[in-house]
């Protein structure tokens, strides 16, 4: 049995009756029940996926899983392809968007070379952690056939998953999800009309802020690379496979490895989202153990969350990825958690509770 196999199994359902512990709880607490609002429903489910009622949110990590595209020779993107690894060095060195946004909330940030078209050497240095795991150098142009074959998809997945059992070994509490790779809103956007069915011009956006000529263009390269491939709605293995790519794998590994540790996966935008999907079609358990951190302003984001099933936290216009919607998430279920496990109950203040 493959590692992916093994630990899809030792997937377990969160215990409701945690749910109703946290809750009540959460209402012995010195408040009106229920006026913090979705800061009690982070707490509750973040108590009830760690079994715990007195839950702490120590170490933090945001893992920046970072693949090239060979669609990117289509022109889909307003980037060209070597800006990918130029980013994956300004996350190394500590300049990038998720870098402040992860200092700020005391997050780790890890980023994963899992399928760049650059080899990293010498220039490594920087203050945030670099993980090579690199299973091809970048994916195939998918107009022109499968994006990766399925071992090599299955190979990234087992990327994710490796990942996220180390870390959970190191005595991480929480996991945040983010992403680099140039042209990757193009399969993103395959995966999601391939899953869901909906019109490709419904589920795709416009990326790094391409023009209306560009943007129809990505439309039909996506088309295209949908109906040479043909990929199977109901196997998410295959659609993976064919119009994916190996940082959205790796994402989908990472949430995998982190709901069969029990860990808390917050998710990031639109690209994540698309991990998130691929996971949760192979065990939907698993959606028990992921928060959706904001919404993206990329089209086929509500798309995914509606399908999902989940509400995002917020909508700050971002269309950054990186991970650093997840960061921001993070940082609002550590708030809920310590008001659960920090504020004063009625009892301990002295306060009467209401009659009702």
């Amino acid at each position: 049995m493959s590692l992916l196999e093994q630990t899809l199994k030792r997937i377990q359902p969160v215990d409701s009756l945690f749910y109703d512990k946290a809750q009540t709880k959460l209402d012995m607490l010195t408040k009106p029940q229920g006026s913090l609002g979705r800061l009690e429903e982070f707490a509750r489910r973040y108590s009830a996926i760690k079994e715990d009622l007195t839950p702490k949110v120590g170490k933090k990590a945001v893992f920046t899983f970072a693949g090239d595209h060979g669609v990117a020779d289509e022109g889909v993107s307003a980037f060209p392809k070597e800006v990918t690894p130029q980013m994956v060095l300004n996350f190394i060195r500590g300049g990038a968007g998720i870098n402040v946004i992860a200092r700020h909330v005391g997050a780790d940030v890890v980023v994963i070379d899992i399928g760049v078209d650059y080899e990293f050497t010498e220039e490594l240095h920087g203050s945030n952690e670099f993980i090579k795991r690199k299973v091809k150098h970048g994916t195939n142009n998918m107009v022109k056939g499968p994006a990766m074959t399925r071992e090599e998809a299955v190979k990234a997945l087992e990327v994710g998953i490796e990942i996220a059992n180390e870390y959970a070994v190191k005595g991480y509490d929480i996991f945040g999800t983010g992403d680099m790779g140039i042209a990757n809103t193009t399969p993103s956007s395959a995966i999601v009309a391939a899953i869901t069915g909906k019109d490709v011009e419904t589920v795709t956006g416009r990326g790094t802020g391409i023009d209306d000529k560009s943007f129809d263009k990505k439309v039909s390269v996506i088309k295209k690379a949908l109906d040479i491939n043909k990929p199977n709605s109901k196997d998410a293995l295959d659609v993976l496979a064919k119009v994916g790519g190996l940082e959205i794998a790796g994402i989908a590994g990472l949430i995998i490895g982190g709901a069969a540790n029990r860990m808390p996966v917050v998710v990031d935008g639109f690209i994540s989202t698309a991990g998130a999907l691929i996971a949760i079609e192979l065990e939907p358990k698993i959606k028990d153990y992921i928060f959706m951190a904001h919404k993206s302003v990329e089209a086929g984001h509500q798309v995914m969350l509606d399908w999902i099933g989940q509400k995002p936290f917020v909508d700050l216009n971002f269309r950054l990825g990186e991970g650093t919607g997840a960061a921001i998430g993070i940082s609002l279920i550590e708030c809920g958690v310590k008001i659960m496990t920090e504020m004063a109950t009625f009892a301990d203040a002295g306060v009467s509770e209401s009659h009702n």
